[in-house]
């Protein structure tokens, strides 16, 4: 056979991750069906062709594919090339854009500080410790559910979600400038799947979405699953670097831009009004729409500019959830659209998950209505600025150095030693069960490797230094 052919040193000669050429061809293709690139019936490159861009010489191809083919991952048509067999494998994120090392991979963090056990310490998670969540207030408030209705603990919501809880968030925004009525809120299970509603209604596979870099690690993945594009344009410790950002928008036409405005998720930093005013003159300018990501606003010490209180929600989509200050079991979220979106996202609603989590609404309605749930999260401010400053003190005091001095929230964006990678640090950590959240996973451009996010309520306990101060000898 041709594939019998192939010269002896590119069966044996390796690439960067050890395989041979033949290999490395076929993991290639392997990818793209994976990543759904190539689906079931597309041709696959001409030999000729995918030879010159692996850079690889025409037999090599001809072998890998011969395998893949003896593999049933593609066939063969004489006279006519190779193609795509079927039917698909399940959808891998993993295999969807580069492979990325699993210490630094946005899902593996994820995944760690999820499975973690109770002994583990988690400093690089995203949410509070459940002794500061308002347990009391929990309990009382399932009680008073306990005693409703059999609609509201059986049946499911309204599409756009319980009217009353609309009402409350309508008011809650005003506070913070943005006129919103409560027929153009629409309540979801939680700020992530607000945004997975938003890209399934706004986007197409293929379609550009600029992010910051760093940025939360979850809109990465969030994006890679809806076959996005991804750009980034670097933050600054007043909001995107607004001349990069033009730039971008000019080269790459992005579709939308997904943004915290208000306590950065990683760095902590504020958006400032002259940014807020350019971008937004920006977006209009290209045609540019904005997800406002609002998770952090009951942080905040003092409110920050929003951009949808800017904009007037004509092109800038404010979401925010609960998650952070009532309950992250109570998976309740919203979004706050433009009035003649309301019917189209109602209907890809229905057609998703079909009504509003009713039980899961009517208790952050009982808790939101209590007079309790302002004096919590005053308590958590004033409790999240010392833990600030404690952490503060005892990072720089071993070398990290925080990228802002004492921001607001529970996010510490730090900087390790020089030649000291956090990558690295995260791994050894994870051996004395620290989890710990490593820059690149929040870089699209993978320019963090020296900075780190840390969660300073989750970093009280001395053990975390130790294994900070360990990993970093080593």
């Amino acid at each position: 056979m041709v594939g019998r052919a192939v010269r002896m040193d590119e069966q044996t000669t390796t690439d960067e991750g050890g395989r041979t050429l033949v290999e490395s061809v076929m993991a290639t293709i392997r990818h793209r069906i994976a990543a759904r690139s190539l689906t079931p019936g597309m041709r696959l490159p001409s030999i000729r062709a995918f030879a010159k861009a692996m850079q690889v010489s025409k037999s090599t191809v001809v072998e890998a594919y011969e395998r893949l083919a003896a593999e049933g991952m593609i066939r063969s048509r004489p006279g006519s090339g190779f193609y795509a067999a079927g039917p698909l494998a399940p959808l891998s994120l993993a295999e969807i854009g580069p492979r990325l090392d699993r210490a630094v991979d946005p899902l593996w963090v994820s995944r760690q500080s999820l499975e973690a056990g109770d002994g583990a310490l988690k400093p690089g998670c995203g949410w509070l410790p459940a002794s500061w969540m308002p347990e009391a207030g929990l309990r009382r408030a399932l009680r008073t559910m306990a005693r409703a209705d059999d609609a509201a603990l059986t049946d499911y919501g309204t599409p756009l979600g319980l009217p009353a809880l609309r009402h409350l968030l309508a008011r809650r925004m005003a506070e913070h400038g943005i006129e919103a009525s409560p027929d153009q809120i629409m309540l979801a299970e939680s700020g992530t799947q607000a945004i997975d509603l938003l890209c399934r209604f706004l986007l197409e596979p293929g379609d550009t979405v600029l992010v910051d870099d760093p940025c939360y690690f979850n809109f990465h993945a969030l994006l890679r699953a809806h076959r996005a594009k991804v750009i980034s344009v670097p933050y600054t410790r007043s909001g995107p670097d607004i001349e990069l950002f033009a730039q971008a928008l000019n080269e790459h036409r992005p579709r939308l831009y997904i943004t915290n405005s208000a306590l950065h998720n990683p760095t902590g930093a504020i958006l400032s009004p002259v940014v807020a005013h350019r971008v937004l003159k920006l977006a209009d300018q290209s045609g540019l729409t904005i997800i406002e990501d609002d998770i952090f606003a009951d942080f905040e010490h003092t409110p920050a500019p929003r951009l949808a209180a800017f904009d007037g929600l004509s092109r800038v989509i404010h979401i925010g959830s609960f998650s952070k200050t009532l309950s992250a079991s109570v998976r309740c979220g919203f979004i706050a659209a433009p009035r003649d979106w309301m019917e189209g996202l109602t209907d890809l609603k229905i057609a998703t998950s079909f009504g509003s989590g009713r039980l899961a609404s009517e208790l952050v309605l009982t808790l939101l209505k209590d007079g309790l749930y302002r004096k919590h999260v005053d308590l958590l401010r004033a409790r999240l600025s010392r833990a600030m400053e404690e952490t503060s003190t005892r990072l720089r005091a071993i070398g990290i150095v925080p990228w802002i001095d004492q921001p607001a929230g529970m996010f510490l964006w730090c900087r390790l030693p020089e030649g000291i990678d956090a990558a690295d640090v995260a791994r050894h950590a994870l051996s004395a069960n620290v989890v710990l959240a490593p820059g690149n996973a929040f870089s699209l451009s993978r320019s963090a490797s020296r900075y780190m996010r840390f969660n300073v309520a989750q970093s009280g306990d001395d053990r975390v230094f130790r294994a900070l101060e360990q990993a970093m000898s080593r």
